[in-house]
């Protein structure tokens, strides 16, 4: 598709409210646009990608107070903050506004006038039940158990003069819009909680000025009032493009409204999909394609928050996992109309399960065997056979269902079926056994075939890839030497150029982390931060040169978790490199040792391995680190038999492992489990393999 004839496609996360630092569950919905928008250009859209921040309000205007600083130096400080975590997560936004941009604030100011001037706003009295931390009004009927409805904070009377917008005026045809426009409003439960809950009812009319604060921008015909947040905060999808309510609107303004997605959390869903509409219909401009309200990442089953002391930030989870561990467990962890949960230790689950295990191993496994097999260069010789069929159709079929979930805004389900692609993978390489190919001669053909296979499955799948762990996707096509395949270019297999050849030694994408060692260092980190703001607040007995010491502790404490997590071969497993088993030789001396019951001997789990990779440690003369496949997971084993083994030789070996080892760190690395060993008198080893062939994870009993 030409440039000129892409079609335009505009996408918007709800701003970020300037109170204070986004944590995770905040920072999913920056993600979550970011995929639909990266997708979106895949797909050949002309994408304009916009975010933000909204800086005005009374709740803004108390902080700042609180702070000891103006309200603009307040916000200045937070919209950087947020902005650099968005920037962080690699979130590719084309636009991020604030609305105390100068634009934004005239715009503001005009549409008021305009909607005053035809008699769409008018001044009253306001008399309710007012949330500060929501800025909102309510009526006693609307309060649950006496509290805001939407934060379950404290409300408190308020009365005061203000301006009013007249709901009622467009509420039948907002009716009417939305039964005439199903997917107005997604999911459908969304919907019918606003038309039966706020519409159905009898809309109240919006109170749209203030005057108990002065942090605002402010009515010009009326100066002691400020515009209240709504109207100043959801203008910014068309200021934000150029919108001018004079009728000068930029090209761009043009070019792209209306939105073809707001998307936004389900808790301001009624903002989005009544006052938004509303608004848009006082000033004549059509009405934004969809409105997805997406559910929540809870923690502990509850919503996050700070007085609740249960949040987690982004940047610590960056950290200690990398931004595209972090972007992979926040879409996958969240469905498309149900809450997702977020804990520390179910992001380490996930990391070792899907990332470490499914994805990282497959690639690695693959492009150490092409090197030890065929000196890296990856070959279509046409020697199928026929499971080869099911590797392909299952590859192309997952493009398919990709892009069919990716239509409904279904996200996580899209990575759900890309990571099909590299657990089929998996399971090819079972069938197939290159390994064993690679014993004869004569199927020299076939093993170059599979590996081939292989090669272009996981290329199309790390294409896929790319709107959801960018990094990630570089990284694999990198490795395997290939080009992003485009979208139109996924509905054939085999692609892959032959004779390409893939990179000599793969890089390690997920090292395995061990979860007490995360929970100690997230422990570490935790209490060091929470004695930090002790000390800021005049609470701790240390002083304030003590906290910011703990804070620098912290930090250096957050970077060492990210760089054990990054460092190659770390945080697989553990086991004793240079304490080997020493079975003997019928020749050899056996140096008695104490007996063991029966039931000592029960204590100890054997299996049989599988190594699919092997690699020197650096910092070590006699040890080998080795990736072995045992049943369904994966694990790394450090081995003092360097002297005997090359890690070529390694690769494909069946072995007997210890599998119940405690762990133990050597070297700079860690390791999990123990390869069993014979050794004779004169020091060689032999390391302890099936006499028949025999699957991976196989109990030794």
């Amino acid at each position: 598709m030409c440039d000129k004839c892409k079609k335009p496609y505009y996408i918007t996360t709800a701003i970020a409210y300037t109170s204070g630092k986004p944590h995770i569950g905040n920072t999913y919905e920056i993600v979550l646009a970011d995929s639909i928008a990266r997708y979106k250009r895949a797909q050949g859209y002309d994408v304009f990608f916009q975010t933000g921040t909204d800086e005005h309000g009374q709740k803004i205007e108390l902080k700042a107070q609180e702070a000891g600083v103006t309200p603009k130096e307040f916000v200045d400080g937070v919209a950087a903050q947020i902005k650099s975590i968005w920037d962080l997560m690699n979130t590719s936004y084309d636009k991020f506004i604030r609305t105390t941009d100068k634009d934004h604030e005239i715009q503001i100011q005009k549409v008021f006038k305009k909607m005053y001037d035809q008699g769409d706003i008018y001044k009253g009295y306001y008399e309710g039940l007012y949330c500060t931390p929501c800025e909102s009004f309510w009526t006693e009927s609307q309060l649950v158990d006496g509290k805001c409805p939407d934060c379950g904070r404290e409300v408190k009377p308020a009365r005061e003069e203000a301006y009013f917008f007249r709901m009622s005026k467009y509420a039948d045809r907002l009716i009417q819009y939305i039964n005439d426009h199903p997917e107005f409003i997604q999911p459908v439960s969304r919907k019918n909680e606003m038309m039966n809950n706020f519409l159905l009812p009898g809309l109240q009319d919006l109170c749209v000025s203030r005057t108990s604060f002065t942090w605002g921008i402010p009515v010009t015909f009326d100066p002691k009032h400020v515009t209240y947040v709504w109207l100043d905060a959801l203008t910014n999808y068309i200021t934000g493009l150029g919108y001018d309510c004079d009728g000068d609107s930029s090209e761009r303004f043009k070019k792209y409204w209306p939105a073809d997605l707001h998307l936004i959390g389900k808790d301001i869903i009624r903002f989005h999909t009544i006052y938004w509409p509303i608004f848009l219909m006082s000033l004549g401009l059509p009405l934004p394609k969809q409105v997805f309200g997406h559910p929540w990442l809870m923690m502990s089953g509850g919503k996050m928050s700070k007085s609740k002391g249960n949040i987690i930030y982004a940047d610590d989870l960056v950290r200690f996992f990398g931004v595209d561990a972090v972007r992979y467990y926040v879409l996958h962890e969240t469905p498309f109309d149900n809450d997702g949960n977020v804990a520390w230790d179910l992001i380490v689950e996930r990391y070792n399960s899907d990332l470490a295990n499914i994805l990282g191993n497959l690639v690695s496994r693959t492009i150490s065997m092409t090197n030890k097999y065929f000196g890296g260069v990856v070959k279509k010789t046409g020697a199928a056979e026929e499971m080869d069929a099911d590797l392909k159709t299952t590859v192309l079929e997952a493009v398919k269902k990709v892009d069919a979930k990716m239509e409904e805004l279904r996200v996580a389900d899209a990575i759900t079926e890309i990571f099909g692609i590299f657990r089929r993978s998996n399971k090819y390489i079972d069938e197939t056994t290159p390994w064993a190919l690679a014993k004869d001669e004569a199927k020299k053909d076939r093993l170059a075939e599979v590996l081939y296979n292989l090669t272009e499955a996981i290329t199309i799948g790390a294409s896929l890839l790319e709107p959801f762990m960018p990094e990630t996707s570089q990284k694999i096509l990198a490795q395997l030497n290939a080009e992003k395949r485009e979208l139109s270019q996924m509905d054939e297999f085999g692609l892959y150029p032959d004779g390409n050849k893939v990179t000599e030694k793969p890089e390690i994408l997920f090292a395995r982390l061990d979860v007490n060692e995360v929970m100690e260092k997230v422990n570490a980190m935790n209490a060091e931060r929470e004695a930090a703001e002790n000390a800021a607040a005049g609470t701790d007995a240390g002083s304030a040169d003590n906290g910011a010491a703990a804070e620098t502790k912290n930090d250096a404490a957050s970077g060492a978790g990210k760089a054990d997590a990054r460092q190659a071969g770390t945080e697989s497993g553990t086991a004793g490199a240079e304490g080997n088993a020493a079975g003997a030789a019928a020749e050899a001396a056996v140096e008695s040792k104490p007996e063991i019951t029966y039931d000592d001997f029960a204590k100890l789990q054997f299996a049989v391995g599988e190594i699919i990779a092997c690699e020197e440690v650096k910092k070590s003369k006699k040890l080998l680190c080795s990736q072995v496949k045992i049943g369904g997971e994966v694990r790394q084993i450090l081995s003092g038999i360097k002297a005997h083994y090359s890690p070529e030789e390694m690769v494909g070996k069946k072995v007997m492992v210890l599998m119940n080892l405690a762990p133990r760190k050597m070297a700079g690395l860690e390791s999990q489990g123990m390869l069993l060993c014979a050794e004779d008198e004169e020091g060689n080893l032999a390391l302890m393999t099936p006499e028949k062939d025999m699957p991976a994870g196989s109990e030794i009993c």
